[in-house]
C-alpha cells in the first residue's frame, strides 16, 4: 500500500510532504488498517483547522483526504506520525 501525506499551514507555513510504501515491511498490516481508518474518518473537501495549526492531505492508494489539528482522529495522528518520520 502507499501512502503519502502533505502537512501544510503551522506558524511558518512550511509544507512537508513524504511517501511510505508498506510493502515488505514488518509494521505493513497495522500501516494498512491505520491508513484504512485515517481515510474512513477524513474529509473529500480540504478541512478546517485552528490558526497556525497544521492541515493534512492523506492520499491511501490513489484515495486522498483531507484532516486539520486539533480534528484529528487517533488513527489519522498515528499514521500522519509515522508516515513523516520513516518515508521519504
Amino acid at each position: 500500500m502507499r501512502i503519502s501525506v502533505t502537512r501544510t499551514g503551522g506558524f511558518a507555513g512550511i509544507e512537508r510532504r513524504a511517501e511510505l510504501d508498506t510493502t515488505g515491511r514488518p509494521d505493513a498490516t497495522h500501516l494498512d488498517a491505520l491508513a484504512h481508518q485515517a481515510v474512513e474518518t477524513g474529509r473529500t473537501t480540504a478541512a478546517r483547522g485552528v490558526p497556525d495549526g497544521f492541515l493534512y492531505e492523506i492520499t491511501v492508494d490513489g484515495r486522498t483526504v483531507h484532516a486539520a489539528d486539533p480534528h484529528l482522529s487517533d488513527a489519522q495522528r498515528e499514521l500522519i506520525r509515522a508516515v513523516l518520520k520513516e518515508g521519504a
